[in-house]
């Protein structure tokens, strides 16, 4: 073998040694993108089940701000602790109102769901929440018929009330449901509407 030839062979071998390398890492990256595309669709299809909800845009935007199966019962509280917060901060008997309700729909202390409450509770929750709520109820209400609609948005609305009613009024008089209550108990409204 001439002097040349070697060092084409050693050329030759670290190119091979090189391309390996980079298509092991390329097949590293499809083989993680893969693994993530299916928990995404066992997320997805564990959110339908959950939830009821079919229409896929919905489930993808509900999977785009980050609702898990596991704490979708939580969505459920939104309405309540967003009309607790509405005013800027929330009132012990508002609080309680609402941990009560959450005890009387199945929430058990130190569950995943009460304890996700309880943050929302102790902290504002990011808008996101509020948006991922919107989403749900949309998808939910796409599977239900008018009167049922109906009927969710009657009770939903008159449980935000209660909230805004807990704490509201001067010594227990005069309106109970301040202005801020109201634009949020509307808002609420509006999403069964679209």
């Amino acid at each position: 073998m001439k002097k040349g030839e070697s060092l084409i062979g050693l050329l030759d071998a670290r190119r091979r040694i090189l391309e390996d390398a980079f298509f092991r890492k390329r097949d590293a990256i499809l083989i993680e993108q893969f693994h993530a595309m299916e928990k995404m669709k066992k997320t997805k299809s564990a959110l339908r089940k959950v939830s009821g909800i079919t229409r896929e845009d919905v489930l993808d935007k509900l999977m785009s701000l980050n609702v898990r199966p596991e704490t979708l019962a939580s969505l459920a509280m939104v309405p309540l602790v967003e009309i607790a917060w509405a005013d800027g901060s929330i009132q012990v008997e508002e609080r309680e109102a609402i941990l009560k309700a959450a005890a009387k729909n199945g929430f058990t202390t130190g569950g995943i769901d009460f304890t996700l409450i309880e943050s929302w509770l102790a902290r504002r929750p990011p808008d996101s929440l509020l948006d991922a709520w919107t989403h749900y109820i949309q998808g939910l209400c796409a599977n239900l018929n008018k009167g049922q609609i109906a009927s969710l948005r009657t009770d939903l609305i008159g449980h935000a009330r209660d909230i805004a009613k807990a704490s509201g009024g001067f010594l227990g008089l005069g309106n109970k449901i301040s202005k801020t209550e109201q634009a949020m108990i509307d808002r609420l409204k509006a999403a069964f509407d679209q």
